[in-house]
């Protein structure tokens, strides 16, 4: 049953998640650069490596501090079995169901990982690209969900994030010989766009009150 008013533990559920998607944001970034064959001049590879597989246990720990306080907190009520069945969450139904979808996602991908040496390399490889799907989907999870998304810190730090993955993704078509120069230029079209799709998208919906 939801309360009346925010709870502590709601900011604390609010702060945790802005912080995650944060963590998903470098992870994802981290991920494109090291794929695209980028590493600071003065480190090794394999410790852009090791800070990509840190900053991913850091959002795990903080997707845990998330969920938790989410489903302790009596201000939204949202149920335990929103943790694993997306859009049966009686608040907000779709935009916490998203959150249900990335963390189904992050899940099977930490599971994976951890029996990497007991799955065949291709399957290992098509789930952990699931990871590529989990964090749109958290961004839209965390713009509609989010009672604070009208406020324009907030605001501004989510669209940050949609900037750096964009920007990201803008480096790696650059940089990708490979691809027709039809193809890229498509994608560096549709990959610009993007941020001024969503603000635009926001401004019609989760940015209204109420």
């Amino acid at each position: 049953m939801a309360t009346s008013s925010p709870s502590d533990l709601w900011y604390v559920a609010r702060g945790s998640g802005l912080v995650l998607l944060g963590l998903l944001t470098a992870n994802l970034v981290l991920g494109i650069v090291i794929q695209g064959g980028w590493c600071p001049p003065s480190w090794p590879r394999f410790m852009v490596q090791a800070v990509h597989r840190n900053v991913a246990l850091l959002a795990v720990i903080l997707l845990a501090i998330h969920v938790l306080t989410v489903e302790l907190d009596p201000f939204v009520g949202v149920g335990w079995w929103t943790v694993v069945v997306p859009f049966v969450s009686p608040y907000r139904p779709l935009w916490v169901g998203l959150g249900t979808v990335s963390l189904d996602i992050l899940a099977a991908v930490v599971a994976t990982s951890l029996l990497r040496r007991h799955l065949r390399p291709t399957w290992w490889r098509l789930v952990h690209w699931l990871t590529y799907l989990s964090w749109p989907v958290a961004l839209l999870h965390s713009i509609g969900t989010g009672t604070d998304t009208h406020v324009g810190a907030v605001f501004t730090y989510e669209i940050a994030c949609l900037g750096a993955v964009v920007a990201a993704v803008l480096l790696r078509l650059a940089r990708a010989t490979k691809l027709s120069p039809g193809l890229r230029r498509a994608g560096l079209v549709a990959a610009a766009a993007l941020p001024a799709a969503v603000i635009l998208w926001s401004a019609v919906g989760p940015l209204q009150r109420g």
